[in-house]
């Protein structure tokens, strides 16, 4: 059983995978109550599926950009479960699992996070044969910057697009972008765990000692 957290910004979210089947997600506006929320979720997702800690055989960790407190309340709650169960832990990018459910479609796709004050947080992705490719750095810049990096504005945009984003994209570029909708846009924790199993199964695990978050100028 794997059990995967992300608190990357104030959108939080969490979920219990078997292998087989998403048992169980939920994904909510925790704004700064981080803290308060993620383990009173946990123990109740778990009470509700019938599963003990002792179940957990790995938990997995959003590891960012995003917010700092965020990250660390996550990373923190991740870690101490990894210690204390003696189970492996497994961290991935926020933006790289943000952008995964776009990817049986031909277009390159950016995941974006706020960063505050008119920033955001964004990398491009793009699949090649059977394979998920990240094209570019995690960047942290202002949405002016942002059309110099998209190559020829043809791409689906997803994740946190207020309504001045949105409007940007259209001007910026035309009818070739793509804006996910709301529904397609919420960062999802069954996403984050199907990406984490499949490297745990190919032997992959991150050190708690030494995992850190990823953090960008911006926030």
């Amino acid at each position: 059983m794997l059990l995967a957290i992300d608190t990357s910004t104030k959108f939080a979210s969490i979920a219990l995978f078997d292998g087989e089947k998403i048992l169980a997600e939920e994904s909510w506006l925790s704004r700064e109550s981080h803290t308060l929320q993620l383990m009173p979720k946990f123990v109740s997702m778990m009470e509700t599926q019938g599963l003990k800690p002792s179940d957990l055989k790995v938990v997995s960790v959003a590891l960012g950009p995003g917010s700092f407190t965020g990250l660390r309340i996550g990373m923190a709650v991740a870690k101490g479960l990894a210690f204390s169960l003696k189970i492996d832990l497994v961290g991935i990018p926020t933006l790289d699992f943000l952008a995964y459910p776009f990817f049986y479609q031909p277009l390159p796709v950016w995941s974006i996070l706020e960063a505050g004050r008119g920033r955001i947080y964004t990398a491009g992705y793009k699949r090649v044969g059977k394979k998920w490719k990240r094209l570019t750095d995690y960047m942290a810049l202002a949405w002016e910057d942002l059309p110099s990096k998209v190559a020829d504005g043809k791409a689906i945009f997803c994740g946190e697009i207020d309504q001045y984003g949105r409007e940007f994209i259209g001007k910026a570029f035309g009818g070739k972008a793509i804006v996910a909708d709301p529904a397609f846009s919420m960062r999802r924790a069954g996403f984050l765990a199907q990406m984490a199993y499949e490297l745990w199964l190919s032997s992959h695990k991150d050190d708690p000692a030494t995992l850190s978050p990823i953090y960008l100028k911006g926030m």
